[in-house]
């Protein structure tokens, strides 16, 4: 294979530019991840239930923004909207450690900057996954979302690593100036794109309720769309009780240590890694359509080897059965999101990923909740067998769907775009 091949996508100008400007937002975002709780935690000295309420402001955001924002980023540019959210995050950002040394910083603040926070990336993300058919083209969906998965699978497992150390040399207020810079340079280079997208023709009486519910009967009348959304939120659901009880188990009944537990999770982010990097190819293997049911009948089942674990060999065993799960979800989710985006019309394209993203993340809190209680009631183990299970069950709406003898991506419309 020639080396130009090997790059695809890369070797276009533009397309290195929305990849850098990935890496670069991404890091930032991963950086936040650990730093603003830790202002929290190590700053203000906040208790536990103010710190689990400073993580449901983000959430929350999530949620009050998710369904309108699809209606109005599909009503203007998308390379705009992540061009200006990128910026807004990066100045929101630095208002904490300004506030920091001015003295002013309190758990408010906090809360309000993460709930602002939350509201601004959903209208990134929503243009994020709405811009990508509109640089790269349709037939090169499958190429474009892998290489963008794995820039984000290297930067989740690179910036807690640089999180960590920073927030210990200089304080968690200051390592948001690095979060801050990395939103900045992302919105930067997102500016120096150059193909220019066509400017959405205006409805004639635009209705943001109308329109959110035009996105909403888009999806749910599509056999496909409506199929990976619910398969998506059963496996949220569910994972998120498995990861709530995942590092309990760890500690609790294998008696591993913090070094210990890091390389199970870093092989995970190796695994998700080899994943994106190798999304295209397999998809293609396994059938496209296929690979979305199958990754999950396969993968899911994976997970039960670790509350069958305790030590040794079995523990092993365990840790490589999680990263092949972790591998086969982003083939999943990387084949997913090119069907998502080949079967929708370019005008619908951010009501589509709005409405999706909001039914399939909405479990997420839930899962919390659900994940925490199982582990009172029942202990970390069985609630483990249970996440697992559910996930498994992930499977069965896209098996139950075209998708189960869909090799291709769709290259033409179909009576699915009708809405």
């Amino acid at each position: 294979m020639s080396k130009s091949t090997q790059l695809g996508l890369l070797r276009d100008r533009d397309f290195r530019c929305l990849f850098a400007a990935t890496a670069l937002g991404q890091l930032g975002d991963r950086i936040i991840f650990l730093a603003l709780p830790m202002v929290a935690i190590a700053t203000l000295h906040v208790d536990e239930f103010q710190v689990g309420l400073l993580t449901a402001m983000t959430a929350a955001g999530s949620l009050l923004a998710g369904l309108p924002a699809g209606a109005w980023v599909d009503r203007v540019r998308k390379r705009s909207v992540m061009i200006s959210t990128d910026l807004a995050r990066a100045l929101l950002l630095l208002t904490i450690p300004a506030a920091w040394w001015a003295g002013l910083l309190t758990i408010w603040w906090l809360y309000a900057v993460a709930l602002v926070h939350g509201v601004l990336t959903v209208f990134f993300d929503v243009a994020y996954v709405s811009y990508l058919p509109h640089l790269v083209g349709r037939n090169k969906v499958v190429e474009g979302n892998s290489k963008l998965a794995a820039v984000r699978s290297v930067t989740s497992v690179s910036g807690p690593t640089v999180a960590g150390p920073l927030v210990g040399l200089v304080g968690a207020p200051a390592t948001l100036l690095v979060s801050s810079a990395g939103m900045a340079l992302s919105g930067l280079l997102a500016i120096t794109i150059r193909k220019r997208e066509r400017k959405p023709e205006p409805s004639e009486h635009p209705q943001l309720i109308r329109e959110i519910k035009e996105g909403l009967t888009f999806v749910v009348n599509s056999p496909t769309l409506r199929a990976i959304m619910l398969g998506d939120a059963i496996f949220n659901l569910f994972l998120v009780m498995y990861q709530t009880m995942l590092l309990v188990f760890l500690e609790r009944e294998t008696g591993l240590q913090s070094f210990g537990i890091g390389l199970i999770l870093s092989g995970m982010g190796c695994g998700a890694l080899l994943g994106a990097l190798s999304a295209a190819r397999i998809s293609t293997w396994v059938g496209q359509g296929r690979v979305i049911w199958l990754g999950s009948l396969v993968a899911c089942p994976l997970t039960v080897l670790m509350p069958l674990a305790r030590t040794g060999w079995c523990l092993y065993l365990a840790a490589i059965g999680l990263a092949a799960f972790s591998l086969c979800g982003v083939v999943r989710v990387v084949t997913q999101s090119s069907f998502q985006q080949a079967l929708t019309p370019d005008r619908l394209l951010g009501r589509m990923s709005a409405t999706t993203r909001f039914v399939s993340w909405s479990g997420i809190p839930l899962g919390r909740l659900l994940g925490g209680a199982s582990g009172s009631a029942f202990g970390a183990t069985t609630t483990l067998w249970i996440g697992a299970a559910g996930m498994t069950l992930s499977a069965l709406p896209n098996f139950l769907s075209p998708l189960r003898t869909t090799r291709t991506l769709p290259t033409e419309k179909t009576p699915e775009f009708a809405c």
